[in-house]
């Protein structure tokens, strides 16, 4: 039976109004209203519930919280970096300032690069890309394959007791994660650099995953010192990042197959981390001026 808004309405006790369904608002009402009148004030006729339709508000229930107000910041999406385009000439800057890595301001400068420092165990390259993406001018990322192959802590697949098709889909899992944060770093305006042992006769760990995962616009840099000296950086190490010198050797003699490919190598069995760095950081430029084909 339907009331008009000036029909009177049949009496019901002082809980809820008869409708379609329960009615969440007046349990509540029932709930926070007083039995009593306030100690300051006078008691007053009994008032019924308020009914949707009459005079008074309707106690309503809160919406959800929207996206915006729950702390989510909404960030670029992430995709490949796109290959350098060699520019004739650089665009003169109105206030030259120094590089880290260069005192006459050359340098890579405020570029946004993608970077894959590659080198056998020893070589030094995830010191020397830390080094390097600390010091620039700047926002860089450093992002070392080894550090996020050993994310899987139970059943981690140890390379070192052999190369097998557990071990090799975890590294596929790593480089494809590692790829990924690249990607994201780079569409927020960070660059970053990302360190692996890539054997140029072993297309499982070839440059071309990297290249598919990450974009054309990566800039690979081959880092080799001299036998000895791997050895000896070997030697000082501890845990799984130690491998035996026959192991070291023959990465090493593997990562020789780099010359001839027209990748810059570094060699820096006299350098310094910061030299090496600032080696890097010049090589890098000349990338950028004309990108190597790869």
């Amino acid at each position: 039976m339907q009331h008009t808004a000036g029909a009177p309405l049949p009496p019901h006790g002082p809980g809820r109004v008869p409708g379609p369904g329960p009615d969440p608002a007046a349990g509540w009402e029932r709930q926070a209203r007083p039995t009593g009148p306030p100690p300051s004030q006078s008691a007053s006729p009994p008032q019924g519930p308020p009914v949707r339709g009459r005079s008074g508000p309707v106690p309503q229930q809160a919406p959800p919280p929207s996206p915006d107000t729950a702390g989510h910041v909404p960030l670029p999406v992430g995709g490949p970096v796109p290959a350098p385009s060699p520019s004739p000439s650089p665009s003169p800057s109105p206030v030259p300032v120094p590089s880290p890595f260069a005192e006459n301001g050359t340098g890579t400068g405020t570029a946004t690069l993608a970077v894959l420092l590659i080198g056998p165990a020893g070589a030094g390259k995830t010191t020397v890309a830390r080094h390097w993406a600390q010091h620039r001018r700047v926002p860089t990322a450093h992002i070392s394959l080894d550090d996020v192959r050993e994310w899987v802590c139970s059943g981690f697949a140890d390379p070192q007791t052999g190369w097998n098709d557990q071990s090799e889909a975890q590294y596929r899992l790593a480089r494809r994660t590692c790829g990924f944060a690249a990607r994201n770093f780079l569409a927020n305006g960070i660059s970053c650099i990302l360190d692996d042992a890539v054997f140029p006769d072993r297309p499982v760990v070839g440059l071309g995953g990297w290249k598919r995962h990450v974009g054309p616009g990566l800039l690979p840099v081959v880092l080799l010192p001299g036998l000895e000296v791997v050895l000896e950086r070997n030697a000082e190490r501890s845990g799984n990042r130690r491998l035996s010198d026959e192991e070291v050797a023959g990465i090493h003699g593997r990562m020789a197959g780099w010359y001839g490919s027209g990748l810059p190598i570094i060699d820096n069995s006299r350098c310094d981390v910061e030299t090496t760095a600032r080696i890097l950081d010049d090589v890098l430029a000349r990338a950028l001026k004309s990108p190597p084909a790869w």
